[in-house]
């Protein structure tokens, strides 16, 4: 029996986020709903101004993200504390009574909010010491911030000068490297032992770089990590379809007021919650890979972070549909990627 791998609908196993950026305040009546819409449960990012840094902050954090949750949908949002070169090691068993369940490295002023980073990594031993001690896991923005660093190169540095060595030297620290854009990075994961991760977005998945300058400067397919050349979307594409279970869902949905995106400097990031799943269904399908959609997205996230696996499930239906071109984000206009574009999954 030959399978169809271009079917009219698609159930799976409702699926989690394993990387958001909800922001706070106004933002969440926006965001909030268009992720819990979709997901059960997602890693929310601590790059808040000032950043979440304790378990108390994030707690308080976490409620308000509740707050935001419409009425009649269940959602789970996964909290994690931003890695500051000077936190306590003591930080840790507080934020592990708290329930955070991640800490969240970010090279100083490697992205959106990062001034607050860590600038060398070996400040953070004692604090990864008691992360492993803890079960806490490390989540990376695997990028070296060195001017002298060819920005489409930095990835491929970080895993040869950071990643590398810190492995070695914590070896039982569960690790993911978030967003990975490269040829390098699937096959340093993929080659690696069950204690490291992954996970791809919608956009590396679907676009090279050339969608950044196509009929010219479209800021809304400018993220951090940048998107890269055809070859290293081949190989993301590869990974996320694999089957290879530490390969998953991150969206990495990153909001930013429209004015502040198509500033004379803008802001790195893709919106895409409010229709993840059918980009990724795009992805998965033009591949013919959509039987392998339901691990990426529900299954392989929540083994790598010992949590249970969904119960309920949504259904994508193969119908062409047009995205918005804009949603209200506080006072402003939040742009989203693809917005005013026709998608040919809809979920149901």
């Amino acid at each position: 029996m030959i399978q169809n791998t271009h079917p009219a609908s698609y159930t799976l196993t409702r699926p989690d986020d394993w990387h958001i950026h909800l922001r706070d305040g106004t933002a969440l009546a926006t965001v909030v709903p268009h992720t819990a819409a979709q997901f059960a449960r997602a890693i929310v990012m601590p790059n808040l101004r000032p950043p979440v840094t304790t378990a108390s902050e994030a707690m308080s954090y976490k409620a308000r993200i509740k707050a935001a949750v419409p009425a009649g949908m269940s959602f789970e949002p996964l909290m994690t504390l931003y890695l500051t070169d000077n936190m306590s090691p003591d930080e840790i068993l507080r934020a592990k009574d708290a329930g955070v369940v991640a800490l969240k490295l970010y090279p100083a002023g490697a992205t959106t909010n990062s001034d607050a980073g860590v600038t060398d990594i070996r400040k953070t031993y004692k604090t990864l010491e008691a992360m492993q001690r803890a079960g806490l896991l490390l989540l990376v923005h695997g990028e070296v911030t060195s001017p002298e660093i060819d920005l489409f190169d930095r990835e491929a540095v970080f895993i040869d000068q950071q990643l590398i060595p810190l492995r070695k030297d914590f070896p039982e620290l569960k690790i993911v490297m978030e967003h990975i854009t490269t040829r390098e990075a699937s096959l340093y994961v993929a080659s690696e032992t069950s204690h490291l991760g992954a996970t791809i977005t919608a956009q590396h998945l679907l676009y090279n770089r050339n969608a950044i300058f196509t009929g010219g400067v479209r800021p809304h397919y400018y993220c951090l990590p940048v998107l890269k050349r055809e070859t290293h979307r081949l190989a993301l594409m590869d990974a996320a379809t694999s089957g290879n279970p530490r390969f998953f869902l991150g969206t990495d949905s990153a909001p930013h007021a429209a004015h502040l995106k198509e500033h004379a400097v803008g802001c790195a990031g893709c919106y895409t919650a409010h229709a993840a799943m059918e980009l990724y269904a795009a992805a998965f399908d033009s591949v013919g890979k959509m039987d392998k959609l339901e691990g990426f997205a529900s299954f392989f996230g929540a083994d790598f972070y010992g949590l249970p696996r969904n119960t309920d499930t949504i259904t994508l239906k193969r119908e062409t549909w047009t995205t918005p071109e804009s949603f209200p984000f506080g006072d402003a206009l939040l742009k989203p990627l693809a917005g005013g574009e026709t998608l040919a999954w809809q979920m149901i």
